[in-house]
């Protein structure tokens, strides 16, 4: 049950990194799929045949990989971000701080394989 609580929150979490520009939305996914997984075939079956998250899901699963318009939009996203931070922040280190802490996520984004792009409805429902 707590599984598919804390699946649910971040569901949850991921929708509203959908509209927001800050707030990642794929590894909210990710950690659901995986609550889903354990506690709740429905819900993770539900999630994998959802149009628009089910491919990004899907790709991670089978070969730890994302589409290239995500690793794209993750990484400008990335850097907008980082820069807008830098170029309002006055203390030095800060904004160090800012570009430190967002170095190893870019770093893992980058360096992650780029999907092949084929997925099928189809080979989700019979797994």
């Amino acid at each position: 049950m707590l599984l598919k609580i804390v699946g649910l929150f971040f569901v949850g979490l991921a929708a509203l990194g959908a509209v927001l520009p800050l707030l990642p939305t794929t590894p909210f996914l990710l950690v659901a799929a995986a609550c889903f997984a354990k506690s709740s075939p429905r819900l993770h079956k539900m999630l994998l045949e959802n149009r628009v998250f089910g491919p990004l899901i899907y790709h991670w699963q089978e070969s730890r990989s994302i589409p290239k318009r995500g690793k794209v939009v993750a990484l400008i996203s990335m850097v907008l971000a980082a820069s807008w931070s830098v170029y309002m922040m006055d203390n030095m280190w800060l904004k160090l701080l800012v570009i430190a802490l967002i170095a190893g996520p870019f770093i893992f984004i980058y360096r992650l394989p780029v999907s092949n792009g084929n997925y099928q409805v189809s080979k989700q429902t019979k797994s």
